[in-house]
């Protein structure tokens, strides 16, 4: 089977998306409706509150991403969805609606694993880059995958076969994702969501000395590691503890006054700029984000690398919404070059969650014919295998 025009769908958590990606490599269109504004009240992602969105949203969203494309629904070879994991309601959303179409328009429809998604967004921008440049520039093999994001930290050895990939899991977090902590961290310290973004832009204003945090002590191995690889080596991750450190510092140092100041003074400005956020940020404030951020960087970097260097993988990804942290990226970049291991990273915009990367991650399955059974549901703890 040669190139096909795939109409990607995703709306595993807080984002609904819809891209037309071509033969797996050229990103025609790539459409995503954020509800960042719907649940910035509540702190967090509510998953009720995501499920409705989601419903309001994806008619439009898939329209436009159609229109952008210069497709429409019968031009389009197949459909692709993400399965999982996520939340279970939103899910369904982009689910049950992906169902509608492939049953109306008599097309095939193929499952994708979120996680994979991820994977293949920086697939599907090394290809792109090539098709601009003329570049041929081999992914060499075994590629090791750090997916990090608000939902997951995961460590992934990938082989490809034959058009199909495979995955290993050989590390996760065993509380905390990375994301989730940037956030949590964030809330405490009144700042607002998402926390990622903005942590990132405050930490250059402080001292990422100042506050000495412990680095996390994995000694045992994970009781509810139930993989089949258990027995093999493992590179965990943890980040509740130093959540819990930051929570220790502030009230060690009696900061819940000036806390409570800030989120008042920031909830009342309806789009905070950099500037409102210093304004009401003291130093002891900015050296707490700044060392914060630099302790948690430096674990996700330590261990992937430790784990590149015991599995002698010859490529690294880094991806997911937390591969957009300036600091992240600045050290795999040059933390990998001094072991000799080329790191590739998504653009900003296909790090977060989109369609693009799902309809990418769906061509293999194409290829082979791996299409959905009509009855396939959400999964929302779907492991990468």
């Amino acid at each position: 089977m040669g190139g096909a025009y795939i109409l990607g769908i995703e709306s595993s958590c807080d984002e609904t998306a819809a891209a037309v990606v071509y033969a797996g490599e050229k990103m025609v269109s790539n459409v995503v409706f954020s509800q960042i504004a719907a649940h910035q009240r509540y702190g967090g992602v509510v998953p009720e509150l995501a499920s409705r969105e989601h419903l309001k949203a994806i008619v439009p969203v898939v329209r436009k991403a159609l229109a952008d494309a210069g497709q429409t629904y019968r031009s389009i070879d197949a459909l692709a969805v993400t399965q999982g994991p996520g939340l279970a309601g939103a899910l369904l959303v982009g689910i049950g609606y992906a169902k509608a179409l492939a049953f109306a328009l008599d097309k095939p429809l193929i499952a994708v694993n979120h996680l994979e998604g991820h994977i293949h967004a920086v697939l599907l921008e090394e290809r792109q880059k090539e098709e601009r440049q003329k570049n041929n520039r081999p992914i060499n093999f075994p590629v090791l995958a750090l997916v990090v994001s608000g939902g997951h930290t995961h460590l992934y050895l990938a082989e490809e076969k034959d058009q199909h990939w495979s995955y290993q899991n050989i590390g996760h977090t065993r509380d905390d994702a990375a994301g989730e902590a940037f956030d949590k961290v964030a809330k405490l310290l009144g700042l607002g969501y998402p926390g990622g973004p903005i942590i990132d832009k405050l930490s250059m204003h402080g001292d990422p000395a100042a506050v000495k945090f412990a680095a996390s002590q994995l000694k045992h191995r994970d009781r509810h590691d139930k993989s089949d690889h258990a027995t093999g080596p493992r590179f965990d991750f943890s980040y509740s503890g130093i959540k819990t450190s930051v929570l220790r510092y502030v009230e060690i140092h009696g900061m819940k006054g000036s806390i409570e100041a800030r989120r008042k003074a920031l909830a009342e400005i309806e789009k905070p700029a950099l500037e409102d956020f210093l304004r009401h940020c003291d130093r002891q404030t900015l050296n707490l984000i700044a060392s914060f951020q630099r302790a948690l960087v430096s674990d996700l970097v330590a261990k992937t690398l430790a784990a590149a260097q015991a599995c002698n993988v010859a490529t690294l990804f880094v991806t997911g919404g937390v591969a957009a942290n300036n600091e992240l990226r600045q050290r795999f970049e040059q933390d990998a070059a001094m072991e000799g291991i080329p790191v590739y990273f998504p653009s900003r915009p296909l790090s977060t969650d989109n369609a693009a990367m799902i309809a990418a991650a769906a061509y293999p399955k194409w290829l082979t014919r791996d299409f959905a059974a009509m009855d396939f549901s959400a999964e929302a703890g779907m492991a990468l295998r």
